[in-house]
């Protein structure tokens, strides 16, 4: 998913506890949701970083220093862009209060006792 497309807010702000428990209808179960999906965002955003910096280091290999300071432009000018992004978190609550996210309970198994 392209994270950098989702409009959402690059700051915390205070929110209504209602709006988190209206679908699942425990604020707990909301947020055991939410802070997983915010850690599946963090690991695909990682792992694009990781592929993205590899990219230059690959293409670093080779090259004078005049080309060097070029290089380390656009690895700046990449890192300011993730900076700027909304923290993964932030990401997740907006995924969740738009019910952008799928999810399943697992089945509760009773056993009967005779």
């Amino acid at each position: 998913m392209d994270y950098k497309r989702i409009k959402t807010d690059n700051f915390v702000a205070t929110r209504d506890l209602n709006e988190f428990d209206e679908e699942t209808d425990n604020i707990y179960e909301s947020l055991v949701i939410i802070s997983k999906r915010a850690n599946q965002i963090a690991a695909d955003l990682k792992e694009e970083l990781s592929e993205k910096i590899q990219d230059f280091s690959i293409n670093n290999s080779g090259i004078e220093s005049s080309e060097e300071f070029f290089e380390n432009t656009e690895q700046i000018e990449m890192a300011r862009q993730y900076e700027q992004m909304p923290k993964p978190t932030l990401l997740a609550v907006h995924e969740f209060l738009k019910k952008q996210i799928y999810y399943r309970l697992p089945e509760e198994k009773h056993e009967i006792i005779q």
